[in-house]
């Protein structure tokens, strides 16, 4: 439980971090958009990521963990889908925004 509370907590500080850096990444005027957020993106980083990156291990290996990065970079894109007032933005700022909470 404190692992996944510490997870949140670093999750919350890097998407804070990555909408600051970012301009087209945003969490609208309330900091409790991003909090759902941060709890949304623990959640997906601790049961979804673990599934897709073992689905795609096949991919993973041919492309030497490029597809690894790309896997995170869904994760985050699953964030905004699932919180309505969190968007991350375009592709690039996508991928900037992934650089800098991995």
């Amino acid at each position: 439980m404190i692992e996944l509370l510490l997870r949140l907590a670093g999750n919350l500080a890097a998407l804070w971090g990555a909408s600051e850096l970012l301009d087209e990444m945003t969490y609208g005027d309330e900091f409790s958009v991003l909090l759902v957020a941060a709890v949304v993106f623990t959640f997906v980083n601790w049961i979804v990521k673990p599934v897709v990156a073992v689905l795609s291990i096949p991919l993973i290996i041919v492309t030497l963990g490029v597809a690894y990065f790309f896997v995170n970079v869904l994760m985050l894109l699953l964030t905004d889908w699932v919180v309505g007032d969190f968007e991350a933005g375009g592709f690039w700022t996508l991928v900037g925004a992934t650089i800098i909470v991995w």
